[in-house]
C-alpha cells in the first residue's frame, strides 16, 4: 500500500511539475476550450465512483458525466488532500432527458486565485460559446462551503 501510494504521489507529481507546464493553456476560457478539445477530455477516466450520466443537482444538470484528468484522478484516488497543479475537472451538464446543455470547469491554475483556491472556473455551451470563466463570484461562494475539501463537492479527496 505505502509503495503504490508513494508510486502515485512520484506520478502526481510528474505531471503536474513545469515539464508539461508549457502545454497547459493559459487561466482564459477559449485556451481551456482548446486543451481539452485538443486532449479529447472525454476520453479521460470519469470521477472514482462515478459513472455516465448520474443524478446532479441545481445548478449543474440534472445528469451529469464527471471527467478527471489523469494526476487529478491519481489525487482523488490517493485521497492526496487536493488537486495538483495543472489539472482538470470537467462536469458535462445535461437535462433529465439526456441533452447536453453545458460543460463547467474547473482547473487548477496554481497562483491564479489564492482566495478561491487557484481554481480557474469555466461554463461554455456544448457550441464552445463562453458563459462565464474566470474568478466566477457564484462558483467560488458555493464552492467555498467545502473548501477544505479543495472547493470540491463529489466525494473527499482527503
Amino acid at each position: 500500500m505505502y509503495l503504490r501510494l508513494l508510486m502515485t504521489t512520484l506520478l502526481t507529481v510528474a505531471l503536474s511539475t513545469n515539464l508539461l507546464a508549457a502545454e497547459l493553456p493559459t487561466a482564459n476560457g477559449k485556451a481551456v476550450i482548446d486543451y481539452l478539445n485538443k486532449n479529447n477530455y472525454q476520453s479521460w477516466q470519469l470521477w472514482p465512483g462515478k459513472t455516465e450520466l448520474y443524478v446532479g443537482n441545481f445548478p449543474h444538470g440534472a445528469l451529469l458525466t464527471t471527467y478527471v484528468s489523469n494526476g487529478a484522478y491519481d489525487a482523488i484516488e490517493a485521497k492526496a488532500g487536493g488537486i495538483p497543479d495543472g489539472e482538470f475537472i470537467v462536469k458535462e451538464n445535461y437535462t433529465p432527458d439526456k441533452k447536453l446543455v453545458a460543460v463547467t470547469v474547473m482547473y487548477k491554475k496554481d497562483g491564479y486565485n489564492a482566495e478561491g483556491g487557484d481554481w480557474f472556473w469555466l461554463k461554455f455551451t456544448p457550441d464552445g460559446t463562453i458563459q462565464e470563466e474566470g474568478k466566477v463570484g457564484r462558483c467560488i461562494g458555493c464552492h467555498a462551503g467545502v473548501k477544505n475539501n479543495d472547493w470540491l463537492f463529489i466525494a473527499s479527496v482527503k
